[in-house]
């Protein structure tokens, strides 16, 4: 079987059913209906690739670390973007309070049904994702459009497995973006300035053979 029957009680919290209730429903029937392959699928990716991320940092410092400082700090500031937003979407979360969907409609999901007081909206996951990809178009157009690619799919597959209404992964996309971008901007306003702080008008490699 590749679905887990649900039967937590939501805690006292916001019930977000009313907004878009029906069309989580509708995913979370489509995701029963598929095949047993595609929701292992979707359900591994909703759960590790924030990983993807991480990985595509990491790709984008090593080719940075031959180019201008400035990309270089850009690079190395992409995970401290992404850090900022979670902390940001985290405060949100703790301030609306709303039960997850699989808590208050008692359906059938893919993931576990989370514990009462682990709240709902918006989704830690898409704002991660979204601020990740928001900061890697600005160490690399390539990478930024990978990673925008990987922050839609990651949003989506979190419908999929039961764990967010799609209000829920849209707000954490919005919050993700919104923190993110103008932050990058302003390092990248900056990033000369902060390279100079390094020493470094050219990048050098970080360790020394």
């Amino acid at each position: 079987m590749h679905t887990t029957a649900t039967t937590i009680t939501a805690a006292p919290g916001y019930d977000g059913s009313g907004i878009d209730g029906n069309v989580y429903r509708d995913v979370v029937d489509a995701a029963h209906g598929a095949p047993s392959w595609l929701d292992s699928l979707v359900s591994a990716f909703s759960t590790y690739g924030l990983v993807l991320f991480a990985v595509l940092m990491l790709i984008g410092w090593w080719r940075a670390r031959t180019q201008d400082a400035q990309q270089a700090v850009k690079a190395l500031a992409a995970p401290v973007l992404t850090v900022i937003a979670f902390a940001v979407s985290t405060v949100v979360k703790q301030a609306v309070h709303e039960n997850r969907p699989c808590q208050s409609l008692h359906v059938i999901t893919l993931e576990a049904c989370p514990q009462p007081g682990d709240w709902s909206f918006p989704s830690n996951h898409a704002t991660l994702a979204a601020a990740a990809a928001v900061a890697l178009w600005f160490v690399s157009t390539r990478l930024g459009a990978v990673a925008t690619g990987i922050a839609l799919a990651m949003a989506a597959s979190r419908v999929w497995v039961g764990a967010h209404y799609p209000h829920d992964i849209l707000a954490g996309l919005a919050i993700g973006a919104i923190v993110a971008l103008p932050l990058a901007l302003l390092l990248s306003r900056q990033a000369q300035t902060l390279a100079a702080l390094f020493g470094r008008t050219r990048l050098r490699p970080l360790i020394s053979t």
